[in-house]
């Protein structure tokens, strides 16, 4: 008897949407629910608890009041330069510094103005910054008054976050004799658009290519291989590995990552930490790619999204160790709670295969990329891959107006400068203790078990639910699952019951029984609901399973 109103049919015409899209349907079906019981029309009974989304329910207060305080300062660098009501001049470097001095010094109890100033000094004292200057950059982005120059991003803020990305992604060690150049972004969702679309104009990669993915993977690194304007021929390379218990393990055999070493491989993408396991790559897997590119592909291209690299200790991207070959993606929103915001950042060594590859072009290439460069530069071909980016990223005939709001460029470099600080180091320990331990209620509730692993991030939960039921019960419970109900038909009961939604894991390319947790959105105690929820659920099956007849040879 199914224990949702819709048929297995209508379910699984819903599964081909994209998760993010069946998202809504079943926040539709949980909102429904909410007072869905006689004499309770229009009257709500519980709460949805959405752990669909990935937006963070905790901000980074500090250094938004430092923002805030700087903001009240550039506001009086207009008013000395030009006063007429509610007319303001462009701020003046010469002086600059000193009059921020009297700015903090007369001013001690606006918010955020200790840390400004910390932030100042600290920038000045490890980037040796001319004072005047930098504290100029900041006044004058933040009235937001010019066009972003240089276009690609500010002179002081690419020091600062060029600093912050050796600091959490390179581990405090970047390569050494390398130059980080950095392409600032609306958000990693803009840095994704730019990588594929840049790729594809300049040639790198072609229509029908071949690329691999590392799965279970963020949705949209499924689907836009997939668009008609790329046709990529995909080649997935699965996290498969199980622990000796029969809990997946979230990585990558040698076997899979062996993927990497045909030379028709042009591109592999992948989330580091996973989107949705978790899970940062292991050494084994990064000395494994670092020896497939040293001697079977030195050409593969590497893009990864290590949004949530801080949330594991001593995280290093592979760009740290492949510097030739990876493009790295960054977005500040989950770290700082800045999903509004829409910062981050495409970072390409000046040393890289991209340069290298647009060199040995043959003449018609060139030719055409000349033609299509050529109103910006006398000489187009020398123009560097990133630079490209910009240029494409407003069709090069807006080449000029290019670039990052310069606002929300100083809010990435205050972001930056306040993790150099004891405090941000503070936040940052202070965040990742708050998912560890939603994610331990979530497991106390659901009664389910996940590999320890010293590189989980755990700003996500992936949980197969037909390895849990083999497991638990055996093989039989699991063929009985798939022989009568679809993937996703946990989701919907969870939905429809409990007015809980999750997304079903195989929308990321991950088992289809599998469904994603997200642990940063909701309160803690909740998750505990959840993890709750979703065992009352999965033995419900088994109570269906054993009316059919059955018996668990566990004997739970």
């Amino acid at each position: 008897m199914p224990k949702t109103k819709l048929s297995r049919e209508e379910i699984r015409s819903f599964a081909q949407l994209s998760p993010f899209e069946l998202k809504d349907k079943f926040i539709r079906i949980a909102t429904e629910a909410q007072s869905d019981k006689p004499g309770q029309k229009g009257r709500t009974t519980r709460a949805m608890l959405n752990a669909g989304r990935g937006n963070p329910n905790w901000t980074a207060t500090g250094p938004r009041e430092a923002y805030h305080a700087l903001g009240y300062f550039a506001i009086q660098e207009s008013r000395r330069v030009w006063t007429a009501d509610n007319l303001g001049g462009m701020p003046e470097e010469e002086g600059c510094a000193e009059r921020f001095e009297h700015f903090v010094r007369t001013h001690p109890e606006l918010p955020g103005i200790e840390l400004l100033k910390a932030s100042v000094d600290l920038a000045v004292k490890r980037f040796g910054f001319g004072r005047d200057a930098f504290v100029h950059e900041l006044a004058d982005s933040s009235i937001g008054d010019n066009y972003p120059v240089p276009d690609r991003i500010l002179r002081h803020t690419e020091e600062i976050v060029r600093g912050y990305l050796a600091d959490e992604m390179f581990d405090h060690r970047p390569p050494e004799g390398q130059t980080l150049s950095l392409f600032a972004t609306e958000g990693g969702t803009a840095a994704m658009c730019y990588i594929f679309d840049s790729l594809l104009k300049n040639g790198i990669l072609k229509k029908g290519d071949r690329i691999a993915l590392m799965v279970p993977v963020f949705t949209p690194y499924l689907e836009i291989p997939e668009l008609d304007t790329y046709g990529f021929d995909v080649v997935h390379v699965e996290a498969n590995l199980f622990t000796e218990t029969g809990v997946r393990q979230w990585r990558y055999s040698e076997e899979e990552i062996a993927k990497l070493a045909d030379p028709s491989v042009k591109m592999v993408c992948c989330v580091n930490p996973s989107n949705p396991p978790s899970l940062a790559l292991s050494s084994r897997v990064t000395e494994q790619i670092v020896s497939i590119v040293g001697e079977q592909n030195p050409n593969l291209v590497i893009v990864t999204d290590d949004v949530y690299g801080t949330f594991v200790e001593g995280f290093r991207s592979l760009a740290a160790d492949l510097p030739r070959n990876t493009l790295l993606v960054y977005s500040y929103s989950k770290h700082y709670g800045a999903t509004g915001w829409r910062l981050g950042v495409i970072a390409l060594h000046d040393d890289n295969v991209i340069d290298a590859m647009l060199k040995e072009q043959g003449a018609e290439q060139k030719e055409r990329l000349n033609k299509r460069y050529g109103t910006l530069s006398l000489e187009p071909e020398k123009m560097k891959f990133i630079d490209r980016m910009v240029a494409d990223s407003r069709q090069v005939a807006l080449n000029h107006t290019a670039g990052l709001s310069l606002p929300q460029q100083v809010m990435m470099a205050l972001f930056s400068l306040f993790d150099m600080l004891d405090e941000g180091q503070a936040y940052k320990h202070r965040i990742r203790a708050i998912v560890q331990q939603r994610l331990e209620l979530l497991l106390e509730g659901v009664h389910m078990k996940v590999s320890e692993d010293p590189k989980r991030a755990a700003y996500y939960i992936e949980l197969d639910l037909l390895a849990e039921a083999e497991r638990v019960h055996g093989k039989p419970f699991a063929d009985f699952l798939e022989a009568n109900y679809e993937p996703v038909d946990p989701l919907f009961r969870l939905a429809e019951q409990t007015s809980v939604v999750l997304l079903n894991g195989g929308g990321f390319d991950g088992p289809e029984w599998s469904v994603r947790v997200s642990l940063a959105n909701l309160d803690d105690l909740d998750y505990l609901k959840i993890g709750h929820h979703l065992r009352a659920i999965f033995d419900e099956y088994a109570q269906e399973w054993r009316a059919g007849g059955a018996s668990s040879p566990s004997g739970v």
